[in-house]
């Protein structure tokens, strides 16, 4: 059986108090609607569409050009939106999934077996029924009483219900499956509420129980799965939920974390086993780290790639490349385009921008390499500084391989100290140093020269 799929995307949250579309505010270092699409992914819906709305335009650049898109130009309620599919979607598979941007909770699993009640019960439309802590904001589900087997009667939505009906403690969650053919048709026969104005999707349900349709509900097996996000307060709750199923999974995996609850790593980011995570540690973006590393305490590490044996203690990691058997920190920070070979020992208070490191490399405290390219076995004593600014321009300095920089020198870019050169202590470097020469002074100057490469 063929599955394909709709998100709606268009909300605007106005109780989240935000200019940011509801489905971009981020739990777990990613938009919400992110999560929904990696749930979804594995029941390989196709075609799928996502209904935009509201600042339709920032959802599009946000997601990129690999999905349908699709703008509900006016609000008109669920129901309205999903029907601007209509032209995209219709025929193109047996069932229809319908999903809600802003529930990032909601797992493949779920869904899973909310299709598979779909297809197991013939239904005509299945929905995923469940008890929210607080259901303000949920379609109610109103049954039959449990002596008369409990059968749904109707849906009805918060807006539109009665005080009784508001009491209700049952509710549809974001997830509705239905047949294509009933879909399009239905939604034709479907009408605005003449009190709101919005053709809500939940209608369907009523509509299909009063034709006598096979309509089936099942229940959610983890509550929270099923909760959206209308508040900052729901959003804290489920970042805090989306972290913890982060922190099972690279546990699982193979991952130590002394404090797990302390350790916050988005879901995006892959580690390797035998890694160990010190507490206070947050690893953000595309980051991937290798095996046996050991990261933190207190490190921060973002949309970088660190290979096997990497220790970073209480440092900052961004955009960079670290290539395996690397120790950084403390109290050190890799700006972005940072790339460091391996058994590069980083010590404490150095920063690195836009520079390569070649393998072996020690840079022991208190150092500035910016636009940089330092070769292998280069030694960086202490307080050593790239002058790279002129005040209009970065310009590149080049230490070769096997070079010995003496503490406290400057170098003024653009210059290259050659292989095997050295530089005394204090020294401000203006012009090139030749391989194996001797630099001291202020303005530098050779003393020594030894034509040997």
């Amino acid at each position: 059986m063929s599955l394909s799929a709709i998100i709606l995307a268009g909300g605007q949250g106005t109780r989240m108090k935000s200019d940011i579309p509801k489905v971009l505010h981020r739990a777990a270092g990613e938009p919400l609607i992110v999560h929904v699409l990696r749930a979804l992914a594995p029941l390989e819906a196709e075609p799928l569409a996502i209904i935009t709305g509201h600042r339709a335009d920032e959802v599009r650049a946000a997601l990129g050009n690999g999905y349908l898109y699709v703008k509900q130009t006016n609000q008109l309620g669920t129901g309205h939106a999903v029907l601007q599919a209509r032209p995209l979607l219709e025929g193109k598979a047996e069932d229809v999934l319908v999903l809600y941007g802003d529930h990032p909770l909601t797992t493949t699993s779920t869904l899973e077996q909310v299709w598979e009640a779909h297809r197991r019960e013939r239904s005509i439309l299945t929905f995923l029924a469940f008890y929210p802590q607080d259901p303000t904001g949920y379609a109610r589900v109103l049954r039959d009483p449990p002596e008369r087997g409990g059968r749904v009667r109707r849906v009805v939505e918060e807006v539109v219900a009665s005080p009784e009906e508001k009491q209700v403690g049952e509710a549809v969650s974001g997830v509705l499956c239905f047949k294509d053919a009933w879909l399009w048709s239905n939604l034709e026969r479907a009408r605005p509420h003449p009190q709101k104005g919005e053709l809500f999707l939940t209608d369907l349900i009523s509509l299909a129980l009063e034709d006598g349709e096979p309509v089936a509900a099942p229940h959610a097996q983890d509550e929270a799965e099923a909760q959206g996000v209308n508040t900052r307060i729901e959003l804290a709750q489920a970042e805090a939920i989306l972290r913890q199923r982060v922190r099972q999974r690279l546990m699982l995996g193979g991952v130590s974390m002394i404090d797990p609850p302390s350790t916050f790593i988005d879901s995006s980011v892959a580690i390797g086993r035998d890694t160990l995570i010190y507490p206070g540690t947050l690893i953000e973006g595309q980051t991937i780290i290798g095996a046996r590393c050991r990261i933190g305490p207190q490190a921060h590490i973002r949309d970088s790639q660190l290979g096997d044996d990497c220790i970073i203690q209480a440092s900052t990691v961004e955009s960079s490349m670290l290539e395996g058997d690397i120790q950084v920190g403390p109290y050190s920070h890799l700006r972005p385009g940072s790339r460091i070979g391996r058994e590069v020992h980083i010590g404490n208070y150095v920063e690195i921008k836009e520079a390569s490191i070649g393998p072996g490399t020690h840079i022991g405290h208190f150092a500035y390499i910016g636009d940089a390219s330092i070769g292998r076995r280069v030694n960086i004593g202490a307080g050593t500084i790239t002058c790279n600014f002129d005040g209009v321009k970065k310009n590149r300095t080049v230490i070769e391989d096997g070079a010995f920089i003496g503490s406290d020198t400057m170098l003024v870019a653009p210059v290259t100290v050659g292989r095997g050169a050295v530089t005394g202590a204090g020294s401000v470097v203006t012009r090139d140093v030749p391989p194996g020469a001797l630099a001291v002074g202020v303005p530098a100057r050779l003393v020594q020269r030894n034509t040997e490469s």
